[in-house]
């Protein structure tokens, strides 16, 4: 089941303060909402409810969980839709889990495989953000983590008198590619002499690991380097310690799917807003990181995120996992609130642990 940031008065209260018929109607007012996006009427709740019961008591019914705040009416004389409180307390307390077809997880460990056959884990999160969105028809998301990976090599290619190109090749395949500021007259010898350097170090340690180590070296003047051989490799740990390594990479995938069912003008707006936060990538990463505090699928409904409020939208998130069992960051959906909860959520479950096991190998 998912879990929340905010506990909610009626979430404390409880089943017992709804009897059999109030959350009958209630469960049938969201379902009807996460369906069609439009109020539901006491006729047609009369018509379509298990037990027997007249349009006037079903009227009776609703305002009484209007007054609990878990359904409100657009309008005057319309029927109900419920609030985002009412979302929750039904996400929470009344909604079934469903499971994912076998077709679905066949689906999902295929695509997820044949990304990771080409050994990159951007290739892997790219396809699983595009995987989640054609299934959910919402918008895919990955936070990936920080870039800090464990290194096989580094190697310095002379670009400039002045700069030189550093590629970093990760143990996981991952090649990430810096320029670097090097000494006026520097010779090719010392570039190659850096890079051996730091290749006999740097195996299996991340650039933070044996950051201080090689600092202290370099510092006590035993480093078998001359000068500007040191200044290369010093310059180097410097840059690669600072603001690139500690960036976090957002993919979101299927945002056309936010443009699906539009049926008002208002509608155009909210999405409009929508595509304006995606675009605030710091937010975005900001709200995704909460999900990465706790194990299990995370549920965002509405205003519960500052960053989504305006544009009504919900999130469904789970962390991921490398080989050591820490989590490296979070995948999941972005979407209108009245998303398919019962079935996204096991699918972004499901998701992250297949992307998990392929990235422990």
């Amino acid at each position: 089941m998912s879990s929340h940031d905010f506990p909610l008065g009626v979430n404390q209260l409880g089943l017992a303060q709804l009897n059999e018929r109030s959350r009958e109607i209630f469960r049938l007012i969201v379902e009807s909402y996460l369906a069609t996006g439009e109020p539901v009427g006491s006729r047609n709740l009369s018509r379509i409810l298990p037990m027997t019961l007249s349009p006037a008591s079903v009227r009776n019914v609703m305002s009484d969980l209007e007054q609990l705040g878990l359904v409100y009416a657009p309008h005057t004389s319309a029927g109900r839709l419920p609030t985002e409180m009412g979302l929750r307390f039904f996400v929470d307390a009344l909604m079934q889990i469903g499971d994912l077809t076998e077709n679905d997880r066949r689906a999902i460990e295929a695509q997820v495989a044949a990304s990771g056959q080409s050994k990159s884990v951007e290739a892997v999160l790219t396809e699983a953000s595009g995987l989640l969105s054609g299934l959910s028809r919402a918008a895919g998301v990955v936070l990936t983590a920080k870039a800090n990976p464990r290194l096989k090599h580094i190697e310095f290619v002379r670009l400039e008198p002045e700069r030189a190109l550093v590629i970093l090749v990760a143990e996981d395949g991952q090649v990430e590619n810096r320029v670097l500021n090097i000494p006026v007259g520097l010779p090719t010898s010392a570039l190659t002499e850096a890079a051996n350097f730091l290749n006999a170090r740097i195996r299996g340690h991340t650039i933070d690991e044996v950051k201080s180590e090689i600092q202290r070296t370099l510092t006590q003047g035993q480093a078998e380097l001359d000068t500007l051989t040191q200044r290369i490799v010093a310059e180097g740990l410097a840059s690669w310690s600072g603001g690139e390594s500690d960036e976090r990479k957002l993919i979101v995938r299927g945002q056309a799917h936010l443009l699906d069912d539009l049926k008002a003008v208002a509608d155009l707006e909210r999405v409009r807003l929508l595509f304006d936060d995606l675009e605030t990538r710091r937010e975005v990463i900001d709200l995704l990181g909460r999900a990465e505090q706790a194990e299990g699928v995370r549920v965002f409904i509405g205003s519960e995120n500052k960053l989504f409020s305006l544009s009504g939208s919900s999130t469904i998130v789970a962390p991921y996992h490398d080989a050591s069992g820490h989590i490296v960051g979070v995948l999941g959906v972005i979407g209108p609130t009245r998303l398919n909860y019962a079935r996204i959520v096991p699918m972004v479950d499901y998701t992250a642990k297949v992307v998990s096991k392929l990235l422990a190998g």
